[in-house]
């Protein structure tokens, strides 16, 4: 019996012809993944770019016209796959791209901002008058207990709590226009 032509079988495929759709497919199939394989380099994204086109023909099979070369549509059909392929990659990278620049530019302006916050802080704690600077340093970057403070300078416990409270207000009320920013900054878990 002799072999349907690839224009025959075609013809049999827009008449909803499963038989002839296999046997499209099982001619062509190895021979486009081979051609896919040789641009793509990726035995995986090959087997499933190839298997899309012949889903697309399958669904498309009213639509598609094909007058002299099954074979040629084929392979024209995935090669269109892999452009349209690697052109979405290329897209989906400049987006990861800019998200990552994004994200970098966000980073050295978090910095500039907790860098200028950081200031702020220091000159608004140098405002303060010389003893209760003293205390307020001695708690919050040497770490002391108020115990421990009124130890050291001879005084009561309730007057370090007295003096930190007023330098607690004194800062809050001198840095309120960065409170918004001091929530999520380690300053803020420093000083406040």
């Amino acid at each position: 019996m002799k072999a349907a032509t690839d224009l025959e079988l075609f013809s049999k495929l827009k008449q909803d012809d499963e038989k002839a759709f296999s046997e499209l497919f099982n001619r062509y199939y190895s021979g486009l993944c081979l051609f896919a394989y040789g641009l793509l380099d990726d035995d995986q994204k090959t087997r499933e770019l190839v298997q899309e086109v012949f889903v697309q023909l399958w669904e498309k099979r009213q639509q598609i016209w094909v007058h002299t070369s099954v074979k040629s549509y084929l392979f024209r059909a995935v090669k269109n796959q892999l452009i349209n392929w690697i052109n979405h990659k290329k897209v989906e990278q400049k987006y990861l791209d800019k998200l990552a620049s994004d994200e970098k530019d966000s980073q050295v302006d978090q910095y500039f901002v907790e860098v200028d916050l950081h200031q702020k802080i220091e000159a608004s704690i140098e405002s303060l008058p010389p003893k209760r600077k003293e205390i307020f340093k001695l708690s919050r970057e040497d770490e002391l207990t108020y115990r421990e403070i009124a130890d050291r300078l001879g005084i009561s416990v309730k007057t370090v709590e007295t003096q930190m409270g007023l330098a607690l207000k004194h800062l809050r009320e001198d840095l309120k226009e960065y409170r918004h920013l001091l929530i999520g900054i380690s300053l803020f878990r420093k000083y406040f």
